[in-house]
């Protein structure tokens, strides 16, 4: 089976945003479309919201006024669902509810024909749920689209335990054929995006909980350093508390209540005071014409370096010797164990324990914790945490030294892991583990990432980049650290750290 031909009609259930922005894609590529929607003229007004959009684009030049026609042409409202009877695959795209779902496809079946495909674009529920107690459960799939569907090119084909191979196949061919990237997963809580995201928020909410940094530098510091496209506290804004809040429940009930996935008390309360983000005018930011524009306090530059001594191999950071060679700096090679050595400070990149912790068991005084960074040569800031012990002198010793490298320095908390580094390790962990139990293969998780939420890395590069051995370590010793089940590691990270040589 190919993909669906373009003379064949294609319907969208729900006329919100989603089935809106779907039900345009459809058009676009030159299908007949008919839109439906149970709530009274939601349809009409989903395909006005569309030529709206369309007649934006003519003038703007991105498309002709004879294109915009032809499109307006291809969608038709549906007055009712009996309509539906002769197309040849429907995409839902209603309320994340499963029950909802249910009834629904039970109804299509009796309407439609026995060929025609049935997809749904639900974000987190279960495909193999959606399907249970239908005729013929086997035309049911996951076709899950990302928002804005027109701008977006991921699509997560799912499938159920009983999709068909030629169904999921028609559907990535066809999601090929609309100009989408389709990855393959498996119908697992949250398939591949909405699962391996999680840390991004998780590890920032708590990380706010315990005072670590305000919103505005955690969300400073993982796009500067991180080279994340938005904050999570800014993503979270966008995408709206209520339904970031209610993905995160849903995938820790699906769990089992796995302590991985447990949500936040803090975004429990935005949502409790209609706090949502951007569609209220607050979240953790304020919004409109006279809300404060929001300010990462920075530390003040410090002397540059008389030497600097490097001891052992930096790992992931060793890219910042050639950034102290570009700054003209004095550098000496010796043996250890990975420090910097400047005058009055010790630097470290984090390796999951508190600075405080390392220099219990023997680390020198004025040691200071710097964070991961996407990149060391071109980061423009870079986080870093000292423990009650050290002195304020070797703070100054460390904001001097980054300074010299063009690099504005953000103070944080003495926390496990600082920001960046126990962020991209939970995430890697995740996405290894969801390789693990076969949710979807290593390209497709990689590809899913950077195309669904716009990670500047695919997760399981980027614990290979890091190094499987150091990711291990630092979860292992986040685990320490909290006590907590939510930090353990991936069996196969571990397999990967002790003897694999790619992934498996």
């Amino acid at each position: 089976m190919t993909a669906i031909a373009k003379t064949d009609m294609i319907a969208v259930i729900g006329a919100g945003a989603m089935g809106a922005g779907i039900a345009l894609v459809a058009a676009q590529a030159g299908h007949p479309v008919l839109m439906f929607d149970v709530a009274s003229g939601a349809a009409g007004q989903g395909r006005a919201g569309i030529l709206t959009a369309l007649d934006r684009q003519v003038e703007k030049g991105r498309i002709s006024k004879t294109e915009r026609d032809h499109i307006a042409h291809r969608l038709t409202v549906a007055q009712a669902i009996g309509d539906l009877s002769e197309v040849r695959m429907v995409i839902e795209a209603i309320v994340e509810n499963l029950e909802i779902k249910r009834q629904l496809f039970s109804s299509l079946e009796a309407i439609v024909r026995d060929d025609t495909i049935l997809a749904t674009n639900t974000s987190s529920l279960s495909v193999t749920a959606i399907a249970a107690g239908l005729r013929k459960p086997e035309r049911v799939a996951g076709f899950h689209f990302f928002n804005p569907a027109p701008v977006m090119k991921l699509v997560e084909v799912v499938s159920g335990l009983a999709s068909a191979p030629d169904v999921l196949e028609t559907l990535r061919d066809t999601a090929r054929q609309w100009g989408k990237e389709p990855v393959s997963a498996k119908s697992t809580p949250g398939f591949i995006v909405n699962r391996v995201a999680r840390p991004f928020y998780a590890e920032a909410l708590r990380l706010l909980e315990e005072n670590a940094a305000d919103v505005t530098t955690i969300d400073t510091v993982m796009r500067e350093c991180g080279g994340f496209r938005m904050g999570p506290f800014e993503l979270m804004d966008l995408i709206g508390h209520d339904v970031n809040f209610a993905v995160t429940r849903s995938v820790f009930d699906a769990y089992f209540c796995d302590p991985r996935y447990r949500p936040s008390l803090i975004q429990q309360e935005l949502v409790a005071a209609g706090w949502l983000g951007r569609k209220t005018g607050r979240g953790f930011y304020e919004y409109g014409t006279a809300a404060p524009k929001p300010v990462s306090i920075s530390l003040a530059s410090g002397p540059k370096p008389e030497f600097v001594i490097v001891e052992g191999d930096l790992g992931p950071a060793e890219a910042l010797v050639d950034a102290m060679k570009g700054a003209g700096l004095q550098i000496e090679r010796q043996t250890g164990n990975g420090f910097i050595r400047v005058p009055g400070a010790t630097l470290a990149l984090s390796d999951g324990r508190m600075a405080s912790e390392r220099i219990a068991r023997g680390d020198p005084d004025n040691l200071i914790l710097f964070d991961l960074a996407l990149d060391y040569g071109s980061t423009k800031r870079i986080a870093i945490a000292k423990s009650n012990k050290a002195p304020e002198t070797a703070i100054t010793a460390a904001v001097g030294f980054f300074g010299v490298l063009g690099k504005t320095v953000s103070l944080v908390d003495d926390v496990p892991g600082l920001i960046v580094m126990r962020t991209v390790v939970m995430i890697a962990n995740e996405a290894i583990e969801a390789l693990r139990q076969g949710v979807a293969c290593g390209t497709d998780i990689d590809r899913a990432m950077i195309l669904g939420v716009n990670y500047p890395r695919g997760p399981l590069e980027w614990a290979e980049l890091i190094g499987c051995d150091l990711v291990l370590k630092v979860l292992d010793n986040l685990q320490a650290a909290y006590g907590d089940d939510r930090y353990r590691s991936s069996l196969l990270l571990r397999r990967k750290s002790a003897v694999l040589r790619s992934w498996q």
